[in-house]
């Protein structure tokens, strides 16, 4: 991971996406988890876990907001794009954030702190997908003592 830390805007983009997170949790009881998608410092896609309102495991924050972003634009290539997320994308969410061509990552909460459950294959880890390909950069843990009571232990 980088040891850079996020500008003004993602910092911005990542305090909303928390907010986001956090006011699912009390309206829904279960873990919320945002995320959001910046060009040039503006959020062009914006993303909540949509899996059980949406009945489709494909509906995690990152990939609502990865659509919503390449919709914005009229195609899939957001090179130049930021992600930015509550929680550390999953394997999924990695692999169609480089398919999209995402080259920095954001994110609070880490896969080796949160619980197992979100994340299908616990041995591939961040600076995998990093070493596939062109690298990208990823700053992790940010806003993490805010979000870790989110991910751990029983919510869902």
């Amino acid at each position: 991971m980088s040891h850079d830390q996020p500008s003004s805007d993602e910092h911005a983009a990542m305090r909303d996406a928390v907010d986001r997170a956090l006011r699912a949790k009390e309206q829904s009881g279960k873990a919320g988890i945002g995320a959001a998608i910046l060009r040039d410092g503006v959020a062009i896609g914006r993303g909540e876990n949509e899996v059980r309102l949406q009945s489709d495991p494909t509906k995690h924050a990152e990939m609502v907001a990865l659509t919503e972003a390449a919709h914005a634009l009229g195609h899939s290539d957001l090179s130049g794009c930021v992600m930015i997320s509550t929680l550390q994308p999953c394997e999924m969410c990695l692999a169609a954030m480089r398919f999209a061509g995402i080259e920095r990552v954001i994110f609070g909460a880490t896969q080796e702190k949160v619980a197992a459950k979100y994340f299908m294959f616990p041995h591939l880890s961040i600076t995998d997908f990093q070493a596939a390909g062109k690298p990208f950069e990823a700053i992790g843990g940010q806003f993490e003592a805010e979000l870790l009571p989110l991910y751990i232990g029983g919510q869902e």
